[in-house]
Parts: structure tokens; sequence; C-alpha cells
């Protein structure tokens, strides 16, 4: 005679595949040189929030006794610009402006340029034809010199500045926007979409939002150093941020005539833009990788 033990079979629990942005994470985290150039990023960016609260000294504050001191002077540890103001201090509220100018465009436009090239890119017809020969116009011109020319007929001023450069840098983004709406637009689950009722509001915001951001995402982020260059070259000719406010570009123009008194005073605010805008760079190159966004 057999007996059959009924023997309670315990299933195991089944684990929960990783989400997407899970994994663009890890592999964000295992690029070290990405990792490092965010956490620079992030400390420039606190240091220009919390610049207050750091116990520096006055950047407004001018000494001509104190005039151009050397790196490493008694209580100025990075010297002194050409009025005798605190070098640290004014680089270090200067990334205040240099960050808010080159990246509030930036996000702007990225939210005006992502919606244009997205109706665009969806509806086509005759409205794609409207908006994309109207930044074809804009293409015309190079960045530096259209930034250039918006600035100068609006005026100096911060508020100018981030209005020129938004403008600028609109039509890349709607542009990148545009052929990734239209690539996906003719894949198949989108005309199923569209067969089952689906209005065309919906079809956006549930499925092809969520498949173009990626890309538009990655290529905004690319712009992010671009953007704080042209800031800080518009400030430099006199067109962007006003003296005696402390800004990397407008340092650059003011201490040009003191690079041969003191060089390497000079020089510190040009290295700031340097370093600032090489981790923006491999920020965004680590964060296409990690993302898997091929051009």
């Amino acid at each position: 005679m057999t007996v059959v033990a009924d023997t309670a079979e315990v299933a195991e629990p089944v684990r929960k595949a990783p989400g997407y942005w899970a994994g663009v994470f890890k592999r964000f985290l295992n690029d070290p040189v990405a990792v490092t150039c965010t956490i620079v990023v992030l400390l420039l960016i606190l240091a220009a929030i919390f610049a207050p609260y750091l116990g520096l000294n006055d950047p407004y504050k001018a000494s001509m006794i104190k005039r151009l001191k050397p790196i490493g002077f008694p209580g100025f540890p990075l010297g002194t610009d050409e009025q005798g103001r605190d070098m640290l201090a004014r680089l270090i509220y200067g990334g205040r402006l240099t960050l808010f100018v080159g990246l509030v465009p930036v996000v702007l436009a990225f939210f005006i340029g992502s919606t244009l090239g997205l109706v665009a890119g969806y509806v086509g017809g005759w409205i794609n034809t409207i908006i994309m020969r109207t930044v074809d116009v804009f293409f015309a011109f190079p960045s530096v010199l259209l930034a250039i020319a918006i600035s100068s007929a609006l005026g100096a001023g911060i508020v100018n500045s981030v209005v020129s450069l938004t403008i600028v840098f609109i039509p890349p983004i709607a542009r990148v926007a545009e052929s990734a709406t239209a690539s996906v637009r003719a894949l198949d689950y989108i005309d199923a979409a569209r067969a089952t009722g689906g209005s065309a509001l919906t079809i956006i915001r549930v499925h092809v939002i969520g498949n173009v951001l990626g890309p538009i995402f990655v290529y905004a982020t690319s712009l992010t150093s671009v953007c704080m260059i042209l800031a800080a070259g518009l400030s430099f000719l006199g067109i962007g941020v006003r003296p005696p406010e402390p800004e990397w570009g407008l340092m650059l123009n003011t201490l040009r005539t003191a690079i041969y008194i003191n060089p390497w005073i000079a020089a510190l605010p040009g290295v700031m833009i340097f370093i600032t805008s090489l981790c923006l760079n491999l920020l965004s190159d680590g964060l296409r990788s990690a993302m898997n966004v091929k051009d």
C-alpha cells in the first residue's frame, strides 16, 4: 500500500525586478568620474547657497591698501582683487550668480522647448511646420552671437541675461524633443492607444512623455556648461551682470588689467569656470551612459 504524503509546497517569494530608474541610479554610482563631478557640483551649489553662514569677509568691502595681495596673504587665503576685496568671498558669492544664470535658462528652456517639440512631433502637419521652421530661424545664428544680440537689445542685467539665454536654448531642445517624439509616434503601441479612443493629450501624457523624456533631459544637462560659459561671457563683455556684483565672468573682466601684476589672482575666476563646466560636462556624460541614451 502506497502512502502519498501531502506535503505543502512553499513557494519562494517572487523578487520584484528593479525598476528603470533604480538601474540608472546603480549604473551612475558605478561611474567614479560622474560621482566625483556630482560631488564637486553639489559642493559648489551648497557653498553658494550658504555663503552668508561660512564666516567669509564682505565680498563688497574694498581697501586700496590691500589691492592685489597674493594668494596666502594673512586674512585673505586667495588674495585680493584690484580693489582690495577678498577673492575667496567673491568667488563663493560669485558662484551664486554664475550658477543661477547658468542653470535657470536651461531649466526654463527644457520645459518650453520640450512642450513645443512634443506638440510638433506628435501633431505633425502644419503645426509641425510652423514650430520647426520658426526654430530653424534661430539655428541660422551661432548661439554666442544670438545671445549677445538679444542681451544687447534687452540691456545688461541678470533678468535680461536669463531671458536671452533661455531664448537661445529653446530651439535645440525643441528639435531634440520633436525628433524623439516623431520616432515614438510611429510605434505600434501608439497606434493601438489611438485606436482604443485615447485622446491626444492622454496618449502624450501616458505613452509618449515617459519614452522621450530621457533623451531630452540628458541633452538639456549637456547644455548647462555651455549656458554657464555663455553667461560668463556676457558678463565679461559688460552686457550681463552689472558691477559690483561678484560674478565669475565679470571678475575676469575687471581683473584682466592685473594679469601682468598678479596673474594667479586674475586667473582664479577662469579656473572656477573651467572646473565647473568640466564637471557639468562629465556629469552629463555619466548620466547619458547610465540612462543608455544613444546619439
